[in-house]
């Protein structure tokens, strides 16, 4: 799109041609009234409240395209007049409960009430009984919805879910005569709203994965968290910025808190909001905020304890889910007293990016999520997006519905979620460990053979055949056919009967033998049969390519291979590649620590397994600050460093103390921030410099972004497809539920939950098992007992284990794989 220049209300906006002219006025700090629209969704012209003049001419700036040139007017007299009635329209029998109504405060239909000068009502309308409906975490409150679609437009564009749809209202329609009395707009507004209400899209229950984003983006008090509801008053509440702390997308988000009750002065969470025009939450950052570790004061006989296990050990196991600035406290532990550092996460990610580096060229990989949004053909590998990261998901949702998209999802547990995302989305369920297929396959389709190595033109060559199949066609035959007719002689006035013949082209089925083009890859992997009829189409005008590979890759018994495979997609297609990190900080732990493949004999666990343990829940021998008590910066998916901030307060030890004990000097965690290795893309920078925001243009200002730097390139090669990979039989997959990622969401009292063993409707009845049941999951090397679940989201015959439960000791039944093949038997 080139870029052009418009005129509103005077002030020259520069844009790209084709912009929304809503959007050229908040990047502009312009300020137009809208109501229903979405920045990143599709426009509803629902509220028709940003009419604005374009050329002379009223237009709706949520929907109107800028052109270059084009003058804009944002306020006229009959704008204002039809703005007024809007707004007398949308406070028809709308409830007079500010006091008590979660939204006042904040609420968009006070703020544009005032804003528009109501002070008087012209219209009147018999209400209908709209009673409050209980969603789960969500409660809706129909007398309160001003049917602005917000909730089903973000639940479509952005999530991905489509879980909501408005529904019959059942009021009496709306005088006819109003249609000439009122102005057009309002009138056309207020027929729309009388008539619907906001439901769910099948039945009566709603089936969604509960991120809670219909809640954030309502702008009055219809939508809230059911835990939130009638708790306290929006302005009470101090918002502190920070990033998510459940997932590698390190999502911005405030905690929200204030003191508990009128008796007791300490402070609480009360719930999690976020910048919903620029960046979704998931219902884990939306209700997984409690999980702080609350303790009365420092332990000073387990700090001593802890000390006395550090002198001891030769060891110290961690999770990712740390701090840029505690890893480096690690690491520099690690160089002062040679302790060795395990976290097989974080190695595996780690020795995956060196083999994709070697092969690319480049430190690390080009794309990130944004790159996904704004992709009109995106391709995944190796992640169950919805569980694994949902942003990610978000971001492959909305490039197909917004982008006008494309998309191949490769994964073995089928998952009715993404095969929703639209017509133009291929799904393909293969064998797991036939991800090498895959990836050949991406290469086969997408690269650019003049730029590749022979070697692997002529083994991508080596699938491609062609077989005769016999099909069936309809084809139009000539048929003559006599007609017999009565006609009446002109002469005689008598009848009489004349047969003549008659040609028709009558409809004939013909079976005939053709030549197809087949491709052995597509056949290893179970693609469907049209395949390659359906890619020229949905590879009509698409322009940005990105792939996103997951955690299934760098957990294979193949995985050196796969990165290989990664870093010449890079190299010879033009897919921006995406590696998406599992845990919170995995990316950046891979970088700044050494880690090493094998515990002493001695180890301490940091929120991990150990002889003596340092933990943030209460469970080990000394406690540790959650990450909502801290603050440093994570290293997110988008290679983007970002900063998190104290929510709740903490009273005990930190890392640092311990670190300080043992001969290191920082008198606190961030003054670790400006020392993180430069030679991984780490920049100088002192943690109270960091900005946290979004712009009005939704520029993420954030954190920075590691630099990439370039490394010394091997030759583009990779091992062939092990055909034999393909596992059969009874298989499992460590994969958490939606909603939970480690211990932490699993502490947070809205999601809490016991693990079980989620299997699909069909695998529970093949099981022959009832819901509720247990069962026992026999690996090679162990055991687990779980109760069976059915997981509504999943398909097939894969059954998946969760790993957020450290009980379970997933990461030793999944060592060499995250699919492994199982026994599973009723206790």
């Amino acid at each position: 799109m080139s870029d052009i220049t418009i005129k509103i209300d005077g002030k020259e906006c520069k844009t790209k041609e084709g912009e929304y002219i809503l959007n050229v006025a908040r990047a502009n700090d312009i300020f137009i009234p809208a109501i229903c629209y979405l920045t990143r969704c599709s426009p509803t012209l629902a509220c028709r409240i940003c009419l604005v003049e374009a050329d002379g001419k009223q237009v709706y700036a949520c929907n109107a395209k800028a052109k270059d040139g084009m003058e804009i007017t944002t306020l006229t007299e009959n704008i204002a007049k039809e703005r007024r009635a809007i707004m007398e329209v949308y406070d028809v029998n709308h409830p007079l409960q500010c006091g008590v109504c979660d939204q006042s405060g904040e609420c968009e239909l006070q703020n544009y009430t005032l804003e528009m000068g109501v002070d008087s009502q012209s219209y009147a309308i018999k209400d209908v009984p709209r009673p409050a409906q209980d969603w789960g975490l969500m409660h809706y409150d129909p007398g309160l919805c001003i049917v602005c679609e917000r909730c089903v437009t973000v639940c479509k564009d952005m999530i991905g879910d489509a879980a909501l749809k408005t529904v019959p209202r059942g009021g009496e329609p709306l005088d006819k005569e109003l249609k000439n009395e009122m102005p057009k707009d309002a009138y056309a507004m207020w027929n729309k709203l009388n008539k619907s209400l906001i439901g769910p899209a099948t039945g009566e229950t709603l089936e969604c994965t509960d991120c809670g984003e219909c809640i954030a983006v309502c702008p009055v008090g219809a939508l809230v968290s059911t835990d939130f509801q009638y708790t306290t008053n929006a302005w009470e509440l101090t918002k502190i910025p920070a990033a998510c702390a459940h997932c590698s997308a390190a999502c911005h988000l405030y905690y929200e808190r204030k003191h508990t009750s009128i008796d007791d002065p300490s402070p609480r969470l009360y719930r999690v909001t976020n910048e919903w025009n620029y960046v979704s939450l998931c219902g884990a950052g939306r209700f997984g905020y409690d999980f702080e570790n609350r303790i009365e004061g420092k332990d000073e006989a387990a700090f001593a304890k802890a000390l006395e296990a550090f002198e001891k050990a030769d060891t110290i196991r961690f999770d990712s889910a740390i701090t840029n600035e505690e890893a480096m406290i690690l690491q520099r532990l690690k160089e002062a007293r040679g302790y060795r550092l395990v976290n097989e996460d974080a190695r595996k990610f780690g020795e995956f990016l060196k083999a994709y580096s070697k092969v690319s060229g480049n430190a690390l990989y080009s794309g990130d999520l944004e790159s996904v949004h704004h992709s009109d053909f995106v391709v995944s590998i190796g992640s169950q997006l919805k569980s694994d990261n949902p942003r990610a998901r978000f971001a492959f949702n909305n490039a197909i519905k917004m982008n006008k998209g494309a998309g191949i999802y490769f994964h073995p547990v089928k998952d009715p979620v993404v095969e929703s995302f639209g017509k133009n989305l291929v799904c393909v369920n293969h064998k797991p460990g036939l991800e090498e297929a895959a990836m050949y396959l991406v290469l086969d389709l997408f690269g650019n053979r003049e730029e590749m190595p022979k070697e692997l033109v002529k083994y991508l060559d080596g699938f491609h055949g062609k077989k005769k199949v016999k099909v069936v066609e309809t084809v139009k035959e000539k048929v003559v056919e006599k007609v017999t007719k009565k006609v009446k002689d002109e002469k005689t006035g008598e009848e009489k009967e004349v047969t003549e013949e008659v040609t028709k082209m009558v409809p004939k089925k013909v079976e005939k033998e053709v030549e197809v083009e087949t491709n052995a890859l597509l056949d290893m992997l179970g693609a469907s049969e049209d395949f390659l009829e359906k890619l020229p189409k949905m590879l009509a005008k698409k322009e940005k390519f990105s792939i996103i590979l997951g955690e299934d890759l760098y957990h294979h018994p193949k995985a050196e291979n796969l990165a290989k495979l990664a870093g010449m997609i890079e190299l010879f297609t033009d897919f921006s590649v995406v590696i998406l990190p599992a845990k919170t900080n995995t990316l950046g732990v891979s970088l700044i620590c050494e880690l090493d493949a094998e515990a002493g004999e001695y180890t301490v666990g940091y929120n991990a397994q150990g002889d003596f343990v340092l933990s943030a829940t209460g469970e080990g021998d000394l406690d540790m600050p959650a990450l909502n008590q801290q603050e440093g910066t994570f290293t997110n998916v988008d290679k983007r460093v970002v900063p998190t901030y104290v929510a709740m307060p903490y009273e005990g030890y930190v890392l640092n103390d311990i670190a300080n004990a043992l001969g290191l000097k920082a008198e606190l965690t961030i003054d670790y921030t400006p020392a993180l290795p430069k030679e991984k893309g780490f920049e100088s920078f002192a943690f109270d410099d960091l900005p946290c925001h979004y712009t009005n243009r939704g520029e993420e200002v954030r954190g920075y972004h590691l630099k990439n730097g370039k490394v010394r390139k091997n030759k583009a090669a990779a091992d062939k497809i092990d055909e034999k990979a393909a596992m059969e039989g009874e298989i499992a997959y460590r994969c958490n539920p939606v909603l939970q990622f480690n211990r932490f969401t699993a502490k947070a009292h809205q999601i809490a939950q016991e693990p079980t063993l989620l299997v699909s409707a069909q695998k529970l009845e093949k099981l022959g098992a009832a819901e509720g049941e247990k069962v026992r999951v026999a690996f090679e090397g162990g055991s687990v007992e779980l109760t069976v679940a059915v997981d509504k989201f999943i398909g097939g015959e894969i059954v998946l284990v969760p790993d957020f439960d450290p009980g379970i000791e997933a990461e030793s039944l999944f060592a060499s794989n995250r699919f492994q093949n199982v026994t599973v038997e009723k206790v």
